[in-house]
């Protein structure tokens, strides 16, 4: 057969010229090696401020990993889908069982939901998602399920009726269920076991997840509807009613949301929410559910944040800790194996430049596929905004398509394997975890902790932290407080909701007689300790009488005590952005109500080259928060300089120019400036060095910006200076 050649055609290729490469020829080198090499090529600077970076979990990154960081740690060889199934669920990853596409409903009716439920699932998604919220309760007069929507439109899922409408020509043997059911699982999955018989189903097709977490509720509304030992009581008939009637369905959905949301990393998320397991395994034993029972009923769902590798390496993680934590309840190998969904961050989505957030979720969606999740829900761009439409919908839905058709990720197994990095981080984070998690179990447990308040103020720690990096320009979101789109056209409300008015749903027709009796019986203790799930039962009873899930709710209560009982401080959910995004809005309403903004004058000294890398940095430290930045190309004396800046009624003006030429330029400049405009700021632009600081203050300058500058606290002062605040 006749060699192939590369290169040209006729010419000898210079890869067969050159033979096989010897790396022998090479010599052999080592870490300390690489260390002296990069230790000379920082010229002084040390080493360890400059190559080492510190992460919000506290973990030091290396700027190089080798094989000898894996030499201690056994996960990173064992095979995939064997303990301590770090390296996912399943040996053949997701050849023989690609990650369900999730996409929740966003409509506020469930015709609505139903109609674009049925389009999600007929071009792409693969599992029936939406996310209760009792609203159309109150519109029939009814309390409040108060379930979190996540940004979205209530879904009004109040009676059986709606749930069947939800459903209507949807063959739920087709498709898993992924749905978080609040503090209990256990109105909903009797409404939904009535619903599917009566359109003429079975509820042993029913599979997937409608699952609760009481934990994660409490955090989020501050409050539980009863005792937390009641709703346990719950759990375990759910639990127990599911077994003998819906065997594929699980009800227990821990969820990290509710700690990811609100500004904590990614230890926190992953421990918290297994020190939720835990709690949860020596609730339901000392109701008489084993630990096996218990994770064939489990899934857990996650967060994905913007640091690319450390989300890979929780999702990892979180298998490692959960297979140790089922193993040390006498769990049986299977039981180990978690079942983890994700979903893409709230927190990190941004109210300018939303557009960027497409990218953020793609970032975010490639990390939790490249962990192994089970399961992934894309959040539209758009959620920060306003309720997402079409548009943004199949955006979200595309990205996960795209991944598993276009990019070919379901053939890749455990693709982090391996990874010298990304299998030391999993170790490091574990360990993380996992020394939380003991801290969590000496204070008495994560109910105790939420009581206390020590997971709230241990989150707002690191919340704290992260809106001092961003101030700082230290961490960036890019169009918010780097590179901020002034011209940008903010997005109008979706085709429709501009106009929404609140529906008003009349109750459906009730056999009284028959609820009496579901209430009666709901009353009696004996049936909250059935082996057979018998208060599940009594709940699709009552959605067959007509009742709604917030009378059920009730009826479950018990009368017992909310706010006296269960009252904490909840975790608000918040986004990163916050405060830039508030400030910027701040500047928009003071424009819209005056006709007036702050005006930035920049005092470029000398020729273009001279002035311009400074100025550009400071036009985009300035229109972060969309002020009117005054540019010019440059002045050749300080007379000329302080003349134009006067002449501009700029509210500050900032002085640009290189290092060498500030000795002899700012303290005229800044004086002629102060003599002309005596109310006009005057910052210069960059950090002198220390002995010409007091110099150019005494000149008149009023504070210096450099990219050290705290960009949050220099804009918000401008603005209070100009009434904005």
């Amino acid at each position: 057969m006749e060699e192939r050649k590369c290169g040209q055609p006729g010419r000898e290729s210079p890869v067969s010229e050159a033979g096989p490469v010897d790396f022998g020829e090479f010599p052999e080198t080592g870490y300390g090696d690489w260390e002296k090499a990069a230790a000379a090529a920082l010229k002084g600077a040390p080493f360890e401020k400059s190559l080492f970076t510190q992460t919000y979990e506290g973990i030091r990154l290396e700027p190089l990993y080798t094989a000898e960081h894996l030499a201690k740690i056994d996960a990173a060889r064992t095979l995939p889908g064997k303990f301590p199934s770090l390296r996912g669920a399943e040996a053949s990853g997701y050849l023989a069982r690609p990650w369900e596409i999730a996409q929740e409903c966003s409509a506020p009716t469930p015709e609505a939901a139903n109609a674009a439920l049925r389009a999600d699932l007929e071009n792409g998604v693969t599992a029936i998602a939406f996310r209760l919220n009792g609203a159309g309760a109150s519109s029939a007069g009814l309390p409040s399920l108060e379930f979190p929507s996540h940004g979205l439109p209530f879904l009004d899922l109040s009676f059986a009726r709606d749930i069947a409408a939800l459903l209507a020509g949807i063959d739920v043997k087709n498709y898993p269920f992924h749905v978080y059911a609040g503090a209990s699982a256990a109105p909903f999955v009797g409404f939904l076991a009535h619903a599917v018989r009566k359109a003429g189903g079975r509820t042993e097709d029913l599979r997937g997840c409608v699952g609760a977490d009481p934990i994660a509720a409490w955090l989020a509304h501050g409050k539980l509807p009863c005792g937390l030992d009641r709703i346990f009581d719950e759990t375990a008939q759910v639990i127990r009613y599911v077994g003998k009637n819906a065997p594929l369905l699980r009800v227990v959905l821990l969820e990290g949301d509710v700690y990811h949301n609100a500004g904590a990393n990614s230890a926190q998320e992953v421990a918290y929410v297994m020190s939720a397991a835990i709690e949860t395994i020596r609730a339901l034993s000392a109701r008489g559910v084993g630990v096996d029972e218990f994770a064939r009923r489990l899934r857990f769902e996650f967060s994905l944040g913007s640091n690319f590798f450390m989300e890979i390496a929780k999702i990892r993680a979180a298998r490692v800790v959960w297979s140790r934590i089922a193993e040390s309840f006498g769990g049986k190998p299977p039981s180990g194996k978690a079942e983890i969904f994700a979903r893409t961050s709230s927190f990190t989505k941004t109210v300018y430049d939303p557009y960027v957030n497409m990218l953020r979720n793609a970032s975010e969606a490639f990390s939790g596929v490249l962990g192994g999740i089970d399961g992934l829900t894309v959040v539209p761009f758009d959620e920060a905004v306003r309720p997402s439409d079409e548009f943004s919908r199949r955006v979200a839905k595309n990205s996960q398509i795209m991944l598993q058709g276009e990019y070919h990720l379901l053939q890749p197994v455990d693709p982090a394997g391996g990874s010298w990095y990304l299998e030391s981080l999993t170790d490091e984070l574990s360990r993380k975890i996992w020394k939380t998690i003991q801290e969590v179990e000496a204070d008495g447990g994560i109910a105790a902790c939420v009581k206390s308040g020590k997971i709230q103020g241990e989150i707002g720690k690191i919340l704290e932290q992260r809106f001092k990096k961003l101030a700082s320009r230290s961490d960036r979101a890019v169009g918010t407080n780097m590179y901020p789109n002034v011209s940008e056209i903010p997005l109008a409300p979706a085709r429709g909701q501009a106009e929404a008015k609140p529906a008003v749903f009349p109750r459906p027709a009730r056999d009284e007689a028959g609820l009496g009796a579901v209430w009666a019986r709901l009353a009696d203790g004996k049936v909250w300790k059935s082996e057979e799930g018998a208060l599940i039962g009594l709940a699709a009873d009552a959605a067959g009488a007509g009742a709604s899930l917030a009378e059920v709710r009730e009826a479950l209560n018990g009368g017992a005590p909310r706010e006296a009982e269960t009252a904490i401080t909840p975790l608000a959910p918040r986004r990163w952005t916050e405060q830039y995004e508030a400030m910027r809005r701040r500047t928009e309403k003071f424009r819209a109500e005056t006709g007036d903004n702050a005006k930035i004058f920049l005092a470029n000294m000398g020729p273009v080259p001279q002035h311009k890398a400074r100025a550009d940095f400071i036009t985009g430290f300035m229109e972060v928060a969309n002020f009117d930045v005054l540019k010019n190309d440059g002045y050749a004396t300080a007379e000329e300089c302080a003349a134009a800046a006067a002449a501009s009624s700029a509210d500050a003006a900032v002085i640009c120019s290189t290092d060498a030429s500030y000795p002899e330029l700012v303290p005229p400049l800044a004086k002629l400036i102060k003599e002309k405009a005596p109310s006009m700021k005057v910052f210069l632009a960059g950090a002198p060095a220390e002995e010409f600081k007091q110099p150019y203050l005494d000149a008149g300058v009023d504070d210096f910006i450099s990219v050290r500058s705290d960009c949050l606290a220099v804009l918000t002062e401008i603005q209070r200076a100009k009434g904005m605040l």
